[in-house]
């Protein structure tokens, strides 16, 4: 069969997958320091005779779009690839998003190498981005060249998609898609360890001022201390995290113990030992399960943090101040009735000769902007491991690289048709 003959191609190729991934993640490519990673990937691109756009979004374009979200002032250095394998005509069409950057290495002790050096162990290659998600990147981009190599000419077209910033929002794929860039469906091989995300929460970032009173902390009874209220807010969150999550009884998060999560993430308040605070900062993020709309998650919050007044009256006249900020992640959810989902679904038994696990992410994709946004149909699936991203000594498993490029290679051949 042919199918059988591309994927002794992509075992054949082991070694050069392994070697191109090491190459991709020794390029650091943190916040505003994409360029050498994209070049790397540029040029496989440039080799597999892609039709190639390489351009720096307009910041002030994408700050005139409702949803977007980013800390960058401009995308100088920090550019996007989209390369196209055109199709003959009449197949479906696919785009392939990946995001290059990667979450900063955190303190080196944690890490036992080098972050960036990309080493082989035990049949796992190390580095920052291995698993989050430049593995599933990689099988991309050998799912094409085993097609190429193997002379497979599809009907439809197969965007590829190298975006920038999805760490900070996921601006760079909002430019791709205000580009232009549309598909009859959406691949991102996000670190899911093979299993196949059909919906995947959103989430946003806020900001709650808590007001004390300040006094000498000799006699710390004449304030009111901003971190014990603080305290009372967070247990108050607590309690609304329960009413949230109590509600959702989707079968796809039976193995997640908390499918919405709100987490607080930074604390800052008080500026002297001897003084009782006066206010306290939170920071954190609220989960948006996959059929909620982010304006209604924001009003339930609001409105819950009003009512702690009833518990505290010290809220009747200092009310917890809610801002919204930084990051945002919208949510996605794809019935598994689609024709995308049952087209990856053989493509996986096809090759593992096993039914896939499917599952609701536990965190948030550029896959809510390339839905809502671009109207396409999108599902996650990748190789990395879910418990890996951002950890110290991330890492991912060459074998299930392999697995998930002969995945994807039998999901173009059949989702865009070959030309026979």
């Amino acid at each position: 069969m042919e199918k059988d003959r591309i994927y002794q191609w992509i075992d054949e190729n082991e070694k050069r997958i392994v070697s191109f991934l090491r190459k991709t993640v020794q390029e650091k490519s943190v916040y505003q320091e994409e360029a050498s990673a994209q070049a790397v990937v540029l040029e496989k691109c440039r080799e597999l005779g892609l039709v190639i756009d390489l351009w720096e979004p307009d910041i002030q374009e994408l700050k005139a779009h409702p949803e977007f979200v980013s800390t960058r002032t401009s995308f100088k250095e920090s550019p996007n690839l989209v390369a196209v394998m055109k199709g003959s005509g009449g197949g479906k069409s696919i785009i392939l998003n990946g995001h290059i950057d990667v979450v900063p290495e955190g303190e080196l002790k944690q890490w036992e190498q080098d972050p960036y050096l990309g080493y082989v162990l035990d049949g796992k290659l190390y580095g920052r981005g291995a698993t989050d998600m430049k593995g599933g990147n990689v099988a991309l981009l050998f799912a094409m060249e085993a097609l190429k190599a193997n002379q497979v000419k599809l009907k439809g077209d197969v965007i590829f998609q190298s975006v920038v910033d999805e760490e900070c929002g996921g601006a760079g794929t909002l430019a791709a898609t205000l580009k232009g860039y549309k598909a009859d469906a959406a691949l991102i091989p996000e670190p899911t360890d093979m299993k196949i995300f059909v919906k995947q929460q959103g989430s946003m970032w806020f900001r709650l001022s808590i007001k004390g009173r300040s006094a000498h902390g000799g006699t710390r009874y004449e304030g009111v201390s901003a971190i014990e209220k603080a305290m009372a807010v967070l247990s108050h969150i607590h309690q609304l995290e329960k009413v949230r999550n109590e509600r959702i009884n989707d079968p796809l998060y039976k193995d997640v113990p908390i499918p919405v999560p709100i987490n607080i993430g930074k604390i800052q308040g008080g500026n002297w030992p001897s003084s009782v605070p006066d206010i306290v900062f939170l920071e954190g993020r609220i989960g948006i399960a996959p059929n909620e709309k982010k304006e209604d998650v924001q009003r339930e919050f609001e409105q819950f943090l009003k009512n702690i007044k009833e518990k505290d009256d010290w809220f009747y006249k200092n009310p917890v101040h809610i801002e919204w900020f930084g990051a945002r992640w919208l949510p996605n959810e794809l019935s598994m009735d689609h024709p995308f989902f049952q087209a990856l679904k053989r493509s996986f038994i096809d090759v593992l000769e096993q039914n896939p696990i499917v599952e609701a992410s536990p965190w948030g994709t550029d896959g809510g902007i390339l839905s809502h946004i671009g109207n396409i149909p999108t599902i996650v699936f990748g190789p990395g491991q879910t418990e890996l991203a951002h950890y110290p000594n991330e890492s991912i498993d060459i074998e299930k690289v392999v697995k998930t490029t002969k995945i994807i290679t039998s999901l173009l051949m059949d989702w865009c048709e070959c030309e026979r």
